[in-house]
Order: structure tokens, then sequence, then C-alpha cells
């Protein structure tokens, strides 16, 4: 654990995205000068001992905008340019089938 998780920093809300072997967390956190900040957490867990292997991004509020516009870039560069012909709701449809509450807001469940 690095000394920033070590942090009072307190959890205002979170969701969950299940994603085949792969569960990604979305934190809503605060300062404890009143601030906001949003942490994305990678968990994946491993296959030799069961342990979790976690990558987190830290993402501040001056950062949000710029940060939401380069990620909605991305995806509709892959979506239109490199794969226009690709139905990529497949995945929503099968997730939701198989696992009714990969999008629920899972406050307090990480």
């Amino acid at each position: 654990m690095d000394d920033f998780d070590k942090r009072d920093n307190e959890e205002i809300y979170s969701k969950k995205v299940r994603a085949g072997k792969r569960t990604y967390f979305f934190d809503v956190k605060s300062t404890k000068a009143n601030d906001y900040f949003v942490t994305i957490t990678e968990s994946k867990k491993r296959f030799e001992d069961g342990t979790f292997i976690k990558h987190k991004i830290f993402l501040y509020k001056e950062d949000f905008n710029k940060f939401v516009e380069a990620f909605e870039e991305t995806i509709n560069y892959v979506k239109t340019e490199l794969m226009p012909e690709y139905n990529f709701d497949e995945f929503t449809r099968e997730e939701y089938r198989n696992n009714n509450d990969g999008y629920k807001n899972d406050s307090n469940n990480n």
C-alpha cells in the first residue's frame, strides 16, 4: 500500500464494473480539505496464487474534462476507424445476462 492510500480519504461513491477476468472500480473520494478526486482501479485475480493485482489512476477535478474528452475520443476512434463493423453492444448485453449486478452502484464493495 503506498503512502497516498494510507491517508484518511473518505469514499463518497463507488461504481463497480465487472469485465471478464477484470473488475474496474470508479471511486469518488474526499480529502481532509473537502475536495474531491476520482480513483480508477483495475483489479485482476492472479491465477497462480489467488491474490489480486491492482493498478490505480488518480484523477483530480482540474483534469476531469480533459480526461473525459481524451477517453471518449480514443474509444470513438477504435469504434469508428479501426472496428466500424463490430457491434460493441454485444458485450453489454452478454455481461448483463450473465451478471445482473455488473452495473449497479456498489458503494462500499471494493
